[in-house]
């Protein structure tokens, strides 16, 4: 309107100085208003079809957001598998049977293979012994054959890849060490490894270079079964506090292992939890 206003203004001004006759003035605002009208919709339009795309763009950025959101929630929490295997390994390393069974059953309903859940029962012999494990497996085999008998197929799984390394094992559990605490492991002994060199030989070739090795599992999945060993036999502070450290070293985050100890809670005891819980509060405060 401001611009037609000025366009009458100019023709009154031409008007006035050419003596243009009232008929070619008539036509020439008639021209112009029909212009302006033109224009007015042209620009209406255009403002129509800018809020379109402004409302589409903002779906879009929502929708983006959103699954980015769920993708993160999804990501920070445990996952049914995770979950199932610290309820396996904690109800092993304690020896309830009776509650190992139908965790089994759940761990494979959820997507644990035969050969995970075996891998779960063998990597926690290192931390709670030889009895437990084979207890473990010898329940696993139990529910392997129930759920055969009532047709149930389990997937078996892959089993470890061939390890084609030519350093020595001392060397390949510094490797695996070195990436599991994200520090240089130093070549002299220290502490019950001086006092007991063979232990820390035991321990760094046979644990870090013969069981980390074996691919069955991930390194983010041993460390939840050895954490849930650790808190489930007590009074081993100092290991849970280092492995809930490597836990975070490897990937896990705070969501993931306040989750764990609620697992504990639940599946073993509150005075189990609570030790665990304080260990990892204070590990977190310290990071």
């Amino acid at each position: 309107m401001c611009l037609f206003i000025k366009i009458i203004k100019r023709l009154v001004v031409q008007i006035e100085k050419t003596s243009l006759s009232v008929d070619l003035v008539s036509s020439s605002v008639l021209c112009v208003s029909v212009l302006v009208l033109i224009l007015r919709k042209f620009v209406n339009k255009i403002r129509l079809m800018m809020r379109i795309i402004l409302w589409i763009i903002c779906m879009v950025l929502m929708t983006s957001f959103s699954h980015a959101n769920t993708d993160y929630f999804s990501e920070t929490k445990l996952s049914l598998k995770e979950k199932s295997i610290i309820s396996i390994a904690s109800l092993t390393a304690k020896g309830d049977l009776t509650l190992l069974k139908p965790s089994l059953y759940e761990a494979l309903d959820a997507g644990l293979t035969v050969n995970e859940a075996k891998e779960v029962l063998v990597h926690l012999y290192a931390y709670c012994g030889f009895p437990r494990s084979i207890r473990g497996l010898q329940t696993l085999m139990e529910v392997l054959e129930d759920r055969k008998a009532r047709g149930i197929k389990d997937e078996l799984g892959k089993d470890a890849s061939p390890i084609h390394e030519e350093n020595s094992k001392y060397e390949r559990r510094k490797k695996n060490l070195s990436r599991l605490t994200l520090t240089p492991q130093p070549d002299n002994l220290s502490g019950y490894g001086a006092f007991a060199p063979v232990i820390d030989t035991f321990l760094k070739e046979h644990l870090f270079a013969d069981i980390f090795e074996r691919d069955v599992l991930t390194f983010q999945e041993r460390q939840l079964v050895t954490i849930a060993v650790l808190s489930t036999i007590g009074n081993t502070e100092p290991m849970l506090r280092s492995h809930l450290t490597i836990c975070l070293n490897v990937g896990h985050n705070p969501i993931k292992l306040r989750e764990f100890v609620e697992i504990i809670r639940t599946m073993i005891g509150e005075n189990e939890a609570s030790i665990s819980h304080k260990i990892l509060e204070d590990v977190l405060n310290n990071q």
